[in-house]
């Protein structure tokens, strides 16, 4: 592979990535990876996927949305990160994400997304009808109950969700959306318009699935419970093809399957488009 370390200019703190070319050949066609809640491009899918992509041909940009990791501070002392994501924000950085792959000579992009990747690949997807597939690696369901439904699982609000919901609203109001509240669950702390952004304009899957035409991969471990990872649901629901693969024993962040991750959804997309494949 070639490697090319990028930075994407936004209006606030720029996307750094990394653009992946295969050496051997011109590229067949491109992918775009987006990482989960507080992940980055330098861990799980977006680290793993790329070499498997390169040997099908394709060229394929990882990058951090500006709600990366959990808080940091790259500019300046002021915090920044996923305690501080709001979804209009993740959307538009995918789609100058997607915009730097076009200026690269590579339109409508594969779209891979793992967990909260997922789900804005999904919104995406809906957003960009030429893109030619989707993998959906155990992206959650999302829509209005998304907090709720996580806090079931012990996640983020947890027992709490009310409380620290209504704590929001006051400090919202007050004009100090950028405070943090400590949650006690993963990922531990949010800023209360964060936390309220969620609540309200969290994308939906199963609303958004007719407006996905493309074939898509929606892969997740047996044991994510599909009321949070909806694969039937929004197999059922997709305006397109959807191959559903429970893999058992599969964590959510696929921790020592990655050479096995990475070929089911390198056959996937080499059975799905024909033009792809392993330079003979």
């Amino acid at each position: 592979m070639q490697l090319e370390l990028v930075s994407i200019d936004t209006l606030g703190l720029p996307l750094d990535g990394v653009y992946y070319r295969p050496a051997d050949r011109a590229p067949a066609g491109s992918a775009l990876i987006f990482h989960g809640n507080c992940g980055n491009f330098y861990m799980g899918p977006p680290r793993f996927l790329p070499p498997r992509l390169a040997k099908l041909g394709l060229a394929c940009l990882t990058f951090n949305r500006r709600g990366h990791d959990i808080l940091g501070t790259c500019l300046g002392r002021e915090p920044v990160g996923g305690a501080f994501q709001l979804a209009a924000e993740a959307i538009e950085d995918n789609r100058l994400a997607a915009e730097f792959l076009a200026a690269q000579g590579h339109s409508d992009p594969i779209v891979i997304g793992h967990s909260n990747g997922g789900l804005l690949a999904i919104r995406h997807v809906a957003d960009h009808p030429a893109t030619p597939a989707m993998v959906l690696l155990s992206a959650p369901g999302g829509g209005p109950r998304s907090t709720w439904d996580l806090a079931e699982a012990g996640l983020l609000t947890g027992h709490r969700t009310d409380e620290l919901v209504a704590e929001a609203e006051r400090l919202v109001a007050e004009g100090r959306p950028d405070a943090l509240l400590q949650l006690p669950g993963w990922w531990w702390t949010i800023s209360a318009a964060s936390l309220l952004d969620r609540v309200q304009r969290t994308p939906d899957a199963i609303g958004l699935a007719p407006a996905v035409k493309c074939p898509t991969l929606y892969l997740k471990g047996s044991g994510e419970p599909e009321k949070m990872y909806p694969a039937r649901a929004f197999q059922a629901a997709a305006g397109g093809p959807c191959d559903v693969l429970d893999i058992d024993g599969l964590n959510h962040w696929y921790n020592g399957r990655e050479a096995e991750v990475g070929g089911l959804v390198a056959s996937w997309l080499e059975k799905t488009l024909p033009q792809l494949g392993p330079r003979s």
